[in-house]
């Protein structure tokens, strides 16, 4: 008798109570090349979660009969470091975008959303959980002459100076933070970061990389932290001090 073949594409769970919403995502994610699997409470999602563990969790925060969505991302977190979880709702409340990160949420999405912007920040969130080293909510890491702050969302000098950061600038830094000694291609960190400040032409990345150069960089002309690949983008390298 021929062993059945397990499918090797990450496997994600999205917990939609609304049952249209809910198939028609799942229909979207296998489309894009996911094994997406549907439930519509949090006695559904522990269930399957103890079967079939996923990659990713796709969490509505708003549920009915009372479960809430912040407890189940606790449930989650405390189960996988490594599980990405993103929230999906309604509420652009800024209180339950706080909340939701600080009980293990990887990222929050307000819905109405784009399908190419929930798929890029799906990427983001299964990139770091695979990187052995990325950088974690709530550490300062260390760029060029400067540290960057994840949960502050600021930069100072090493001197203790503030530095000015643009929103757009900020969420690239992130990124470099989150995925250390390794080359993103300019599509990927434009498609990524857009939905946050939208720069819909072909060398946004690059003017924004040099904003970044010169004030993280010692020398702007020979950079050292934030590097050029060759043919494939850029790259942070951390210092070795």
């Amino acid at each position: 008798m021929a062993t059945k073949l397990k499918d090797p594409r990450p496997h994600v769970i999205v917990v939609e109570d609304e049952q249209f919403q809910r198939e028609t995502l799942v229909d979207f994610l296998d489309d894009k090349g996911y094994r997406a699997t549907g439930v519509e409470s949090g006695t559904a999602l522990r269930r399957l979660v103890e079967k079939d563990p996923p990659a990713l969790v796709l969490l509505d925060l708003r549920l009915p009969g009372g479960e809430d969505g912040f407890a189940l991302a606790r449930y989650l977190r405390e189960r996988s470091k490594r599980m990405g979880i993103i929230m999906l709702t309604a509420s652009d409340d800024t209180f339950d975008q706080v909340v939701g990160l600080e009980t293990g949420a990887d990222d929050y999405i307000a819905k109405p959303y784009e399908g190419r912007a929930l798929i890029a920040r799906m990427k983001a969130v299964l990139r770091r959980a695979g990187g052995a080293a990325a950088a974690t909510p709530g550490e300062r890491i260390r760029m060029g002459k400067c540290l960057l702050d994840l949960s502050g969302r600021r930069m100072t000098a090493l001197s203790g100076e503030e530095v000015p950061l643009r929103a757009g600038e900020f969420e690239l830094l992130r990124l470099f933070a989150e995925n250390p000694n390794r080359p993103l291609s300019r599509d990927w960190l434009l498609e990524t970061t857009s939905h946050r400040e939208m720069e819909a032409f072909d060398r946004a990345i690059d003017i924004r990389i040099l904003r970044i150069r010169r004030k993280i960089e010692t020398d702007p002309t020979r950079p050292t932290s934030i590097r050029t690949v060759r043919g494939a983008g850029y790259m942070f390298v951390p210092p070795d001090d």
